[in-house]
């Protein structure tokens, strides 16, 4: 076989990538190790920044996102037993859109399939060759018979623990990582959220999210250690723990009900550079990892496609090397903005356990600036909504 772009990983930001190449008319093929159903029992972020919303329209996937979504304005810091709201309309003219991970890989399925793309799951052994010369090409594995594809770029949209990152030299790779000294134990339940928009809660007893996937489901965390395991974990001590993390109304207004996905995550931030080799490209989780804090992973991944694709359609309609040459440069300068906000907003709200005295009082200084100065507001906002491309 023989394509364009070969898609390594049907992810969001791999499915993402294919229609947008698609819709410009650039051949492209996806490859995934695992099933449609596996991608899509995968539980996922859930906030979507204003540039991730329009390359969903642009990709032709925003219909049922604007008819079920739920548009956010802003959200709360919760600290000293009270909110502190921040107006993200008010102070950028922006807003966020709610709406799970999940849905939004299955409408970019729906019209991948609808335009007649090609996808091909259970692809097993799935490597890139060759892509640092002129003629790369993915080799892979089905039905006990080797594949191979040949192409003019490989994007590798496959995730941290992908096989895109891994076959590349470790000469030719940085890595910079930090490690979290704790997790989140993470709940979904269908019972109305407590708040009709996000509340971020720094307690004495740790860090608390209560978040949502629509008006009838809600998604929740607590800070956990990391020695923690979920079977320690029943419904109830878990939404006891919630609650005494909130202000004392929200407590009270909490309705509580089964969980169907419990899982504990550990935090991380992980960042690989460059992020091209060749003809190969590294999007996404493959490339860098943040921790949930800032609900930036997804529109990270989202701000990679944009990059790539502009650089691709420039190539393919303009024989043009400059986009693609731009790419890891462009990237990594929005990704490490992205890392940043993504590690203060961690330090902000969460209780590490070697603070002592002196770093806690840092942190109460620190939000009460945050909350009284509109022009610390807008700077959190502005990164919030999602910094231009």
């Amino acid at each position: 076989m023989r394509t364009q772009v070969l898609i390594i990983g049907s992810g969001p930001s791999g499915l993402l990538l294919g229609q947008l190449l698609t819709k410009a008319g650039i051949d492209n093929i996806i490859l995934d190790r695992v099933s449609k159903d596996y991608i899509l029992g995968r539980v996922r972020a859930g906030v979507l920044e204003w540039g991730t919303v329009g390359l969903l329209e642009e990709a032709g996937a925003g219909a049922r996102m604007h008819a079920e979504g739920l548009p956010h304005d802003g959200y709360s810091l919760a600290f000293d037993g009270r909110d502190h709201r921040i107006d993200l309309h008010q102070l950028t003219g922006k807003r966020v859109m709610v709406y799970g991970q999940t849905e939004v890989t299955s409408d970019l399925m729906d019209v991948r399939e609808a335009s007649g793309a090609r996808t091909i799951y259970e692809a097993g052994n799935v490597t890139p060759h060759d892509f640092d010369g002129a003629q790369p090409y993915v080799a892979y594995e089905k039905d006990g018979v080797t594949h191979r594809i040949d192409c003019d770029f490989i994007a590798g949209c496959d995730g941290f623990h992908g096989a895109s990152r891994k076959s590349v030299p470790e000469q030719s790779i940085k890595t910079f990582e930090k490690i979290y000294p704790f997790g989140w134990l993470g709940v979904l339940a269908d019972i109305p959220p407590v708040n009709h928009e996000l509340i971020y809660a720094n307690h004495p007893r740790g860090f608390a999210l209560c978040s949502m996937r629509s008006e009838t489901r809600s998604r929740y965390y607590v800070q956990c250690s990391l020695e923690d395991k979920v079977e320690d974990w029943s419904d109830e001590r878990f939404f006891d723990e919630l609650r005494r993390r909130l202000p004392q109304h929200h407590a009270e207004a909490m309705v509580v009900g089964p969980s169907f996905e419990k899982s504990i995550a550990p935090l991380r931030s992980f960042v690989a550079e460059p992020m091209r080799f060749g003809s190969l490209f590294l999007v996404g989780d493959a490339a860098h990892i943040v921790p949930p804090t800032g609900a930036k992973g997804l529109n990270l991944a989202a701000s990679d496609v944009f990059y790539l694709f502009e650089g691709l359609r420039e190539h393919y309609a303009d024989k043009s090397m400059a986009g693609i040459d731009a790419y890891s440069e462009r990237a990594l300068k929005r990704v490490w903005k992205s890392v940043r906000f993504s590690w203060s907003m961690t330090t902000l709200m969460h209780r590490f356990p070697d603070t002592g005295d002196f770093g806690q009082k840092i942190q109460e200084a620190e939000l009460d600036y945050l909350t009284h100065s509109t022009a610390a507001s807008t700077a959190m906002a502005e990164n919030y909504v999602g910094l231009p491309y």
